[in-house]
């Protein structure tokens, strides 16, 4: 199998990679795989990298079988006939991408996307979502300081890995401050993670409910502490992920105890929000930090506040509660909002290298395996058709009249 590494095309740019260039070397010399990686002037591992490692540069791509990237292909970079991996967004039927998958169907693509790449449990195989978690938890303090001008933190995009963001950890003194954490998945482990690091006292949600503390603490809640039953029956949490439209939000006295929020749930639309507007113009609504790593957009979302994603370039934009309406960063009548979409792309060399060890330990095995029952579940087009799992974007990919 020849695999190529492309460059990312999709502006803005992702610096992220799938492989590193000592991941491209083993698979050379120990897989006896044919690698070669499209130059790439933005890859977070420059071209020189690669060549250090002996693994060839090529412009050309169409001898490969297997072309690997993150992001969307733009359209006319899309090689016909080859089978594609990378992140397509197009699998909840988004809008902004449907011209990419008629395109893919037209020009004939097998396209394999990771998002889909899933055990006979269903649980996910490669993924990026602990960094998302761990950048989060750090712009959120990022965040507070430039808020407050408690301290001072640098950006995660401007230290050379997370090695290095560890070391300004140990230098800040962090004020006194409370920290509410959703989601127990890959996001949460990775926003715990971060907050251990930065040597911040995990508390029980009881502990947190019912004391201030004199130096910054967090807790981490389920959805056993953020909602309930609206008949008054007991939680479950299987009832609760298969019907979350019979549950109403609990969340308020995290609300009244928090100055941060770092939200990492998995939200389903049936789901109650976290808290109302009306809620937030409370005068017990504490928060005043929010880092939205779910970065579902409102009204269809678990934070109301979240009404537009931000960006790597401007990652914090504030919202007024009483008015509706954004309003400029870090104002004190504003709830300050991190929804940044892409935020393992602060830390690109440490995510890839995490990804191509996930990639390497469980997707190309698969790939090189006939028959493959996740290369099968990850199989949204294939020679002009739709896959077997991916036959309800009949319509959204226009093989079907309205």
């Amino acid at each position: 199998m020849k695999l190529g590494i492309i460059r990312e095309g999709k502006v803005p740019p992702d610096s992220r990679t799938p492989l590193t260039p000592e991941q491209c070397a083993h698979l050379i010399r120990d897989n006896r795989l044919d690698v070669r990686v499209e130059p790439s002037p933005i890859r977070c591992y420059p071209n020189a990298e690669y060549t250090d490692f002996h693994v060839p540069l090529s412009h050309d791509m169409h001898d490969c079988d297997v072309l690997m990237g993150i992001k969307e292909v733009p359209i006319d970079q899309l090689i016909p006939g080859k089978t594609y991996l990378f992140f397509s967004h197009t699998i909840k039927a988004q809008a902004y991408n449907r011209k990419l998958l008629q395109a893919i169907l037209a020009k004939n693509i097998r396209l394999l996307d990771y998002e889909v790449m899933t055990d006979e449990r269903g649980r996910r195989l490669i993924a990026f979502g602990k960094f998302a978690g761990m950048v989060g938890a750090h712009n959120a303090l990022w965040t507070w300081g430039q808020r407050t001008g408690a301290f001072s933190l640098p950006r995660m995009k401007d230290c050379f890995d997370y090695e290095a963001a560890k070391e300004h950890y140990h230098h800040i003194q962090w004020p006194s401050l409370k920290i509410v954490v959703t989601g127990s998945g890959r996001v949460g482990t990775g926003t715990i993670e971060v907050l251990h690091d930065m040597g911040i006292l995990q508390v029980s949600p009881e502990e947190f409910l019912e004391n201030e503390f004199d130096e910054a603490v967090f807790t981490q809640i389920t959805p056993y502490q953020y909602v309930a039953r609206k008949d008054g029956e007991h939680f479950h949490t299987r009832d609760f992920y298969a019907h979350p439209d019979l549950y109403q939000s609990i969340f308020m006295p995290f609300a009244a105890a928090s100055d941060i929020m770092i939200n990492g749930i998995f939200w389903d639309k049936r789901a109650p929000a976290f808290f109302t507007l009306d809620d937030m113009r409370r005068p017990d609504f504490r928060i005043r930090v929010i880092a939205d790593v779910t970065c579902d957009i409102a009204p269809e979302s678990s934070i109301p506040a979240t009404v537009r994603p931000s960006s790597i370039a401007n990652p914090v934009f504030g919202f007024d509660p009483v008015s509706e309406q954004e309003i400029p960063a870090f104002d004190s009548r504003g709830i300050d909002v991190m929804a940044i979409d892409n935020l393992p792309s602060e830390m690109p060399r440490d995510a890839s290298r995490a990804f191509g060890d996930m990639f390497i330990s469980h997707i190309l095995p698969e790939l090189l395996l006939p028959g493959s029952k996740v290369v099968e579940r990850a199989t949204v087009a294939v020679d002009g058709q739709l896959g077997p799992h991916f036959q309800y974007l009949q319509e959204y990919a226009g093989l079907v009249e309205v």
